[in-house]
């Protein structure tokens, strides 16, 4: 059996996400750190219980993003506790950095460091949109995108599925000559996975300039760049484009398949990955670790 490991984004956090998970080992204190990181209380807010005026809604990007990754990292270290290991990782935008941690490219504490800093630089960078469209000819969206200024696809998710990000009347323009079943606008605060995230890219560029990787022990595959590696160097490099470029995941699971793997596993809350995955890699097996009870608690 060869086992790809992946990480959901956001889009998939919950209120409770957090009680689901309490009973792992080390939970609380990872919670605590991270709070304390923030400067409120992360715990409170998955549960919908912060008092606080600001910042207090799951679904701000500054609170979503190290949610997400206490939950899915907790869920990363029970696995390796238990004796499992993949042969391949890969995550979903903020889930990439979980699979650098997965694959101990850096530590816990690392990643909620940066983490803090991309949501924040994420949350500043306004003005944009983006909108989910799924049902389509690809080849009339990809004419119409690049016949466009000021719009990309940021989300190539599967063959008719992705999501469109740039300034809105640009994405609106699109979607209005776009034949397509469903356009789902999403409540985001600004245009990610494009060029408007160019300054906020520069940023956390030289963030990350600042930080040790290590070689991961596990092949990673980037959302930037669509390949397995091992490489320190590498791997800082493509996370590094990873605000302005797109989220290539449907060639993400190309590469996953071409590579023998049968079991892939979604490591945090939801199914979306599961779902892709059943849709477009025939064939392999999907499973979902979510919570405590997944891992025999």
């Amino acid at each position: 059996m060869s086992i790809a490991w992946v990480f959901p984004g956001q889009g998939s956090q919950k209120l409770g996400l957090a009680d689901e998970v309490l009973s792992l080992p080390g939970a609380e204190a990872r919670f605590d750190f991270a709070s304390q990181l923030l400067g409120r209380d992360l715990l409170s807010i998955c549960r919908g219980e912060s008092k606080s005026k600001d910042l207090s809604d799951l679904n701000d990007t500054r609170n979503t993003q190290p949610a997400l990754f206490v939950v899915e990292s907790l869920l990363v270290d029970d696995l390796f506790r238990q004796g499992r290991k993949p042969s391949m990782l890969a995550g979903h935008s903020l889930g990439e950095i979980v699979a650098l941690y997965a694959g101990k490219v850096f530590d816990e504490k690392t990643a909620l460091s940066l983490l803090k800093k991309r949501s924040e630089l994420m949350a500043g960078a306004g003005g944009g949109a983006m909108t989910a469209v799924i049902g389509f000819n690809r080849t009339n969206l990809e004419d119409l995108v690049d016949a466009t200024e000021d719009v990309v696809i940021a989300n190539d998710n599967n063959s008719s599925q992705v999501v469109l990000s740039g300034s809105p009347e640009a994405v609106q323009e699109v979607v209005g000559a776009l034949n397509c079943k469903r356009a789902i606008p999403l409540q985001v605060s600004g245009a990610f996975h494009s060029p408007f995230m160019e300054d906020a890219a520069k940023a956390f560029a030289f963030e990350l300039d600042g930080v040790q990787f290590q070689n991961a022990i596990i092949p990673v595959i980037s959302n930037s760049e669509p390949s397995p590696s091992c490489d320190a160097d590498l791997l800082k490099a493509r996370l590094k484009n990873q605000m302005t470029s797109g989220v290539r995941w449907r060639e993400t699971m190309d590469v996953i398949l071409s590579k023998g793997i049968d079991t892939l596993v979604e490591i945090g809350p939801g199914n979306v990955l599961s779902g892709l995955a059943k849709r477009s890699m025939k064939g392999v097996v999907t499973s979902q670790v979510s919570n405590a009870i997944d891992l025999g608690y």
